[in-house]
């Protein structure tokens, strides 16, 4: 078998998806809205371009490649996008060596992205590392991940799958064999919270947590801090935490990385205007979750 989906990077060299040196593979599409997502090219499950208007050199280029007129001139005569025409060909992404166009998405199959892995194979025993599938949420695409799953399994690679949790459980279920590490992110104990930080209540998100934790796989549990938004939510997490199997706890604080991806996307940045935490937000963060049992340091 070998099944296709829709990546948009693999990054390798990673020491922040797990233990060691990894490979984290990203799959494009997923299911909540979470207000400071740092990767809103990984929401949409389709192909779409980014432009960056600083790099664009006027060839033309992309006018003439588009099929379908997305590529427009204001009445300045400034280069714009007309993202409701664009059907996610690629093609002007193609053909623009300066770089202002850039592809986000690409259909592959397993072999493809096994082949990457394995580009990296020699490094993960010698860090103790190996493959880390993210996104978006990569537990959208099963199939496709389950097919790469059990081929890093006959090569005896370890696993991690970062997830949100906002699947069915078959999902899981489907995974579970061939997943050495859940990496599981909470972003808010309260539902209503939840729903309008994220797009999505967290019913089904806790339940599948706890049913993870006592199938006996190893989690890992990740909390995106974020000021004026989920940071009073650190003890309501806590408490929910302090009962299950899980190994570590990790406190994300919210960063402006991805700021400048949400004008390239032309979408718009909610949480512009919100600051990232200070060290003494993060410290009291983790000492609350200590205070409840739980392995929690800051990132």
């Amino acid at each position: 078998m070998n099944s296709k989906g829709n990546i948009f990077n693999i990054q390798h060299f990673s020491i922040y998806d797990g233990p060691g040196v990894r490979t984290t593979v990203f799959f494009k599409g997923c299911n909540l809205r979470c207000k400071w997502c740092h990767n809103p090219e990984s929401i949409s499950p389709k192909n779409q371009i980014e432009f960056y208007s600083d790099r664009c050199i006027g060839c033309g280029a992309c006018f003439k490649a588009c099929p379908n007129g997305v590529h427009v001139l204001d009445d300045k005569q400034m280069h714009m996008i007309n993202r409701a025409k664009c059907i996610g060909c690629l093609a002007c992404a193609d053909v623009c060596f300066a770089n202002a166009i850039t592809a986000v998405g690409k259909y592959v199959d397993a072999d493809y992205v096994f082949a990457s892995i394995m580009e990296d194979y020699l490094y993960y025993s010698n860090s103790k590392g190996g493959v880390t599938f993210s996104g978006g949420e990569c537990m959208l695409q099963i199939e496709f991940l389950y097919e790469i799953l059990k081929r890093c399994r006959e090569k005896g690679i370890h696993t991690a799958v970062d997830t949100a949790g906002n699947v069915p459980w078959s999902s899981f279920e489907r995974i579970l064999p061939l997943t050495d590490l859940f990496l599981y992110d909470i972003k808010a104990a309260d539902p209503a919270l939840h729903k309008l930080l994220t797009g999505a209540e967290n019913v089904r998100i806790l339940n599948n947590l706890e049913r993870l934790s006592a199938s006996g796989k190893q989690i890992l549990v990740r909390i995106p801090f974020v000021p004026e938004c989920n940071d009073g939510q650190i003890p309501g997490i806590a408490g929910i935490l302090k009962s299950l199997n899980i190994s570590r706890v990790e406190v994300m604080p919210y960063h402006k990385l991805g700021d400048n991806k949400y004008t390239a996307l032309g979408m718009d940045n909610e949480l512009k205007a919100v600051e990232v935490p200070t060290e003494a937000m993060m410290d009291r963060a983790v000492e609350i979750l200590v205070s409840e049992g739980l392995n929690a340091v800051k990132t």
